[in-house]
């Protein structure tokens, strides 16, 4: 028997660190690991344990016992893999964490509580053997960032992710201060007067640009704002999307492109059981949009979604996935995820369109020249292989090319890399520059906005290890004694409408039992005023 990884990996290698046999891989250090879009689990030297299962935070591995459909497509992913590229047992590669230090207690702020920000405080926790005090701030009165605002509904297994989290922000030294902004409440400046150190994990908050004719056409969006509304973040309180046009094109092939599709044609009596945000759910509901096309620039082998996702898109109810049959060719293709990609979508290439079902349409080779309509968009120009265009009439763009970070207040900007310049996590006054002392980065603000969940844990591994070792090497400047308490008071003048772990945890009861009576795990509160009232007395406890 042997388990199997199932749906989206967060690449979190987690799995790899307590395998007794060494059997997933790539492992970290091996070559690939970085860009792998999946971790594997050879069927042939499991032993059975469940050891992998147990750590696993997104819930995605699975013993082979009774598979369904989508457990045997993985077990099947994983014997092709091994078959083509055998790996056999070598040293022992799992993350090395640092001694602890012997330099007294430390104190660290943490500004973001998205996946990054976890990994920060989790490597601090662990590396420190506990002999750390966290401050943990963010600048909604919820903790998860993209966890929580970006991971699409239906994914309802890799929202668990939050679950971890929940623990970890129940630890005694840890104390979180959410609704409130750095730069707007307190400076970045004023949290190093009160910490040894501050973790900037503030993640990619802006949105790449397509730099063509008619992008800003009412009816043109950027995907990331489709995300958070359907999501339920506070910032687009009271946003619609007129979803009154039988066909919407997504313009970019990364696995946001495919969410929003696949969201858009999924019926909203599936979706009424996620978290969906109730406002988006009505609108869903009134949805005239039968078809989308999801449109990128290369060919299926190089697209940027990854094969778990591409496979998932077919197994949609009523939804029916289409490929043109020559777009479905690919070049030749140089590694394992490649040709498996090219493979499934030449096999949706040649399908009959039902009729009867909705459609996503996948497209490649086609770049965007211009959005086409006067008041509103009426079609999407696309320029084609052979030096030709292409016009894809539609009401709804969706442009899915890509996050991009923003300045962070008090901190130098890159803005060529769209990123804090940072050596090793140390902030630099510039690419090259010098050290800025006690300041560190990690996640999308400090490589970009690439990766998956688990390629976080790696990058705040980095980050904390400077961290520590600058620590350990008398290089960053202690606190005073009274930092936390000046801190509190601090806070308590600037941001009476501070929430801290009760308020949350009210919150959290709230939206819980609101999904109750349609089965869904919760029902997200979507507005600022609803959050800080949920939060109740907790909302100041800090």
């Amino acid at each position: 028997m042997t388990h199997v990884i199932t749906r989206s990996c967060c690449n979190d290698a987690a799995c790899v660190e307590v395998c007794p046999v060494d059997c997933i891989r790539p492992r970290p250090g091996d070559p690939g690991f970085g860009s792998a879009e999946t971790l594997y689990i050879d069927p042939s030297t499991c032993i059975d344990c469940g050891a992998c299962a147990d750590v696993c935070p997104v819930g995605a591995i699975v013993t082979d016992r009774g598979l369904d459909d989508e457990g045997r497509t993985g077990l099947a992913l994983a014997q092709s893999w091994f078959a083509q590229a055998p790996v056999a047992p070598g040293p022992d590669r799992r993350p090395v964490r640092s001694a602890p230090r012997t330099r007294g207690g430390l104190r660290v702020a943490v500004v973001g509580t998205g996946p990054s920000g976890f990994y920060a405080v989790q490597e601090l926790l662990e590396r420190t053997a506990g002999d750390v005090q966290v401050s943990l701030l963010d600048r909604l009165p919820v903790p998860g960032g993209l966890v929580r605002y970006g991971v699409a509904p239906d994914h309802g297994a890799t929202k668990g992710f939050g679950d971890g989290m929940e623990r970890l922000l129940r630890r005694p030294q840890v104390r979180l201060h959410l609704n409130v902004e750095v730069g707007a409440h307190v400076s970045a400046a004023e949290l190093l007067d009160g910490h040894d150190a501050v973790v900037h994990a503030v993640g990619a908050a802006g949105e790449r640009r397509l730099g063509i004719p008619g992008e800003d056409l009412p009816g043109s969006h950027p995907a990331r704002d489709l995300v958070a509304w359907y999501n339920g973040h506070p910032d687009l309180d009271g946003r619609d999307f007129a979803l009154d046009t039988e066909r919407a094109v997504v313009i970019g092939n990364g696995n946001v492109a495919l969410d929003v599709a696949r969201i858009l044609v999924s019926d909203p009596a599936d979706l009424a059981t996620t978290d969906l945000a109730l406002p988006a759910l009505q609108t869903l509901r009134r949805s005239r949009i039968r078809e989308v096309h999801v449109v990128g620039r290369r060919d299926p082998a190089r697209a940027a979604f990854s094969t778990p996702e591409l496979l998932g898109l077919d197994r949609v109810r009523g939804v029916q996935v289409l490929v043109p049959g020559g777009e479905a060719v690919s070049g030749p293709t140089t590694g394992f995820a490649d040709g498996a990609r090219s493979g499934i979508v030449a096999g949706f290439a040649g399908r009959v369109p039902d009729p009867a079902r909705r459609r996503i349409v996948l497209r490649f080779g086609r770049a965007p020249r211009e959005i086409l309509g006067g008041d509103a968009v009426r079609a999407v120009r696309f320029g084609t292989p052979d030096g030709g265009v292409e016009d894809v009439e539609c009401g709804l763009v969706l442009r899915a090319v890509g996050y991009r970070g923003t300045p962070v207040a008090g901190l130098p900007f890159d803005h060529a890399r769209a990123a804090v310049p940072h050596e090793a996590g140390r902030v630099l006054t510039g690419p090259g520059g010098r050290v800025v002392p006690g300041h560190y980065v990690t996640g999308w603000i400090k490589r970009g906005p690439s990766g998956v969940i688990g390629t976080n844990r790696t990058c705040a591994g980095e980050t904390v290890g400077s961290l520590l070792a600058d620590h350990a090497a008398g290089r960053l400047t202690e606190p005073a004694p009274s930092a936390a308490d000046d801190l509190d008071r601090l806070l308590r003048a600037r941001r009476p409408e501070r929430v801290g772990l009760e308020g949350w945890r009210a919150i959290d009861r709230a939206e819980r039992l609101g999904g109750r009576p349609a089965g869904a795990p919760r029902r997200k509160i979507v507005t600022i005023d609803g959050l800080i009232a949920a939060a109740g007395a907790g909302a100041g406890d800090g």
